[in-house]
């Protein structure tokens, strides 16, 4: 490829405390416009912040389990810019002290592990939102999110490919999620990422000027704002024109993005230290007693579902994407002794029915002991696994267990050798020519007469069996 894309990415996670980082109102979702606000968090003048407690631990929290140094002493800052959603007239956010430097995550790109680097984890207070009304063309503003607690998490220009680039961000949500410190909800604007891009010519070593792409909230977005990005730049550099550094929108229905304003250089915010604020200061002691609050993490489990369960890893990645996900296949497994069989049954049948309902693992009909109870039956030979299909969808839709189904829609397997032998010769003498040419060498009408067996059947007759039995009569 003639040009290489030098991409990075500065996530915004939402929290979850119960109050804001600066005063003692609650984050709650969805509330009426204004309702969830005080004078510190509406900037009244003469007001003082004061930091809330959980919002540190939950950064240092995340600085370890993304390797980070955690910095002894950190300090707060004033972010100057003026916006109607911002009512100080500045955020208080951190620069050049921040809580967390210097971590890593790692990735999956072509099938080999990649890392990483983090530049920094910094705790910040979030804006307002502006609502802008069609009619009238007013323009009203909420404040119901200001003050929220925020971490920034900015990577090094690490990232090559889009496809990267969402792979990132998947496994950083992983991670919050995992140690519970966000629910990195994007739909609710909990999770927000802006893109740093940039291309350069294939085998350089300097960086190109970049555009950064703000607020893209989606897996599939964040891909799709980059690979225009990166065709728009090339474009440019290929007709001798020079990118411009600026900050770019990306419109999700027609694929594109557009220049929003000129990017701003650090100088631009005039930082300057946050004087009604004192230094942060967290000791080696409760790092160490945070440390010890940080489960499994999904790359730990991952190494473990392979070596204990003798997953592959494509299995084993798809089954710690979340805790709750990793804990189902667990229980299944310990339940029904398949891992394997487990496995395949979530990401095939499991997933199918969730992701057609928009579900999270959580809120599945099926809990795991229930699904052991399914394969165990399938193993004891009373139902086949194409019964099995049908009985999972009714234990999806009714929340009965498979025993309950099978009785009630009669779905037991038929084993019965007789009854077996007795449809086989029904099928044989109802197709004398595909049988004639079976015994002439036709060997591939053999599946057409265990579908017509299985069909005659309404599918409960032993697909071994069947096999079996049908070769027995067809070389007879």
């Amino acid at each position: 490829m003639k040009y290489e894309a030098v991409i990075g990415l500065e996530v915004h996670a939402q929290l979850q405390t119960n109050t804001k980082i600066f005063c003692g109102c609650e984050t709650r979702f969805g509330e009426d416009a204004n309702t969830r606000t005080c004078p510190v968090c509406i900037g009244m003048p003469g007001v003082l912040p004061v930091l809330n407690r959980k919002a540190v631990e939950y950064i240092v929290k995340t600085g370890l389990a993304t390797h980070c140094t955690i910095n002894p002493s950190s300090r707060f800052a004033r972010k100057n810019y003026f916006y109607p959603d911002l009512p100080k007239g500045y955020q208080i956010s951190q620069y050049e002290l921040p809580v967390c430097e210097h971590g890593y995550v790692e990735i999956v790109a072509d099938g080999k592990v990649k890392r990483v680097g983090l530049t920094r984890i910094h705790l910040e207070e979030d804006a307002g939102k502006n609502l802008h009304q069609a009619e009238g063309g007013a323009s009203l503003v909420d404040l119901n999110r200001a003050g929220t607690p925020l971490m920034e998490i900015v990577s090094e220009p690490d990232i090559r490919t889009p496809e990267e680039a969402s792979e990132y961000l998947k496994k950083l949500r992983s991670i919050l999620r995992y140690i519970e410190v966000s629910d990195a909800d994007m739909e609710k604007g909990n999770f927000r990422c802006d893109a740093n891009v940039s291309i350069r010519p294939t085998g350089s070593t300097e960086f190109g000027t970049r555009a950064e792409i703000k607020n893209v909230n989606s897996f599939k977005f964040v891909q799709k704002a980059i690979e225009y990005e990166i065709k728009r730049q090339a474009q440019i550099l290929d007709e001798g024109g020079r990118v411009v550094q600026e900050t770019r929108l990306f419109d999700s229905s027609k694929g594109v993005t557009f220049s929003m304003r000129s990017k701003e250089e650090a100088h631009d915010y005039r930082y300057f230290p946050e004087p009604d604020l004192v230094p942060v200061v967290v000791s080696r002691e409760t790092v160490e007693q945070i440390a010890k609050t940080i489960p499994e993490l999904p790359d730990a489990k991952r190494t473990r579902f392979v070596q204990d369960y003798g997953l592959p890893e494509y299995d084993a990645d798809m089954l710690t994407q979340s805790r709750a996900l990793a804990a189902y296949f667990e229980e299944a497994t310990k339940r029904s002794n398949q891992p394997k069989v487990v496995s395949n049954w979530m990401m095939g049948e499991l997933m199918r029915l969730m992701n057609a309902e928009g579900k999270e693992i959580e809120d599945c009909p099926i809990m795991p002991e229930r699904l052991a109870g399914m394969i165990k039956m399938i193993g004891e030979g009373v139902i086949s696994t194409k019964i099995a299909k049908t009985v999972f969808e009714e234990m999806y839709k009714s929340g009965k267990d498979a025993e309950t189904v099978v009785k009630e829609q009669g779905l037991v397997q038929v084993s019965d050798t007789g009854a077996i032998e007795s449809i086989i010769d029904e099928v044989i003498k109802a197709n004398p020519a595909q049988a004639s040419d079976y015994k002439a060498g036709k060997e591939k009408l053999f599946g057409f007469f265990v579908g017509q067996v299985m069909k005659a059947s309404k599918g409960k007759a032993n697909p071994d069996m069947v096999n079996q039995l049908l070769k027995k009569k067809l070389s007879e």
